[in-house]
């Protein structure tokens, strides 16, 4: 698979939407759905890690033809992207027909799926419904991941997170 396909965020969400699957977008998608003007190039998921909803992935993942991305040329093979394996690992950064996508099982600071779902909020990004990550739990995992562009991107999402505390208290 080529490092340089063309990132195609609504076909992702619009595959994995039709394949049933479970997620909460996190990361920069996330992040613009509350406003961010920051760019990305990738898709971030937090699936359900329940066993049905992974053969489900698997089934998308292996229609969009994902592998494994950034593994270095002399790494052994690696064994295929099934539900056992999915459900084996924690992240698996993908290249697909699709672009970048990002899969993982619980982004720092622990939250898993049910936890994201519990503050989830339900978008539409690129035509297709989505639950998003909060604002506070985006803010928390930038904080956690503590990257220079998680850094950067901390203080955008905080900017956004003031700009809403003081519109809730105006109107009151």
């Amino acid at each position: 698979m080529s490092e340089t396909s063309v990132f195609q965020p609504a076909e992702l969400m619009r595959r994995l939407n039709a394949g049933r699957v479970h997620f909460v977008v996190i990361g920069g998608l996330a992040a613009q759905a509350h406003g961010s003007p920051s760019a990305t190039f990738d898709l971030d998921i937090v699936p359900s890690w329940d066993s049905a909803n992974l053969v489900r992935l698997e089934h998308v993942l292996t229609e969009i033809a994902a592998v494994r991305s950034g593994l270095p040329e002399d790494a052994p093979p690696m064994p295929p992207l099934d539900a056992r394996t999915l459900l084996a690992g924690a992240v698996f950064t993908l290249t697909s027909r699709l672009g970048r996508l990002d899969v993982l099982a619980n982004p720092d600071p622990g939250l898993d799926f049910d936890r994201l779902m519990q503050s989830a909020e339900a978008r539409e990004l690129f035509g297709d419904h989505v639950h998003v990550a909060s604002l506070d739990d985006l803010i928390a995992m930038k904080r956690a991941a503590g990257r220079p562009k998680d850094r950067v991107e901390l203080e955008i999402l905080g900017a956004l997170r003031e700009e809403i505390d003081r519109g809730n208290a105006s109107r009151r």
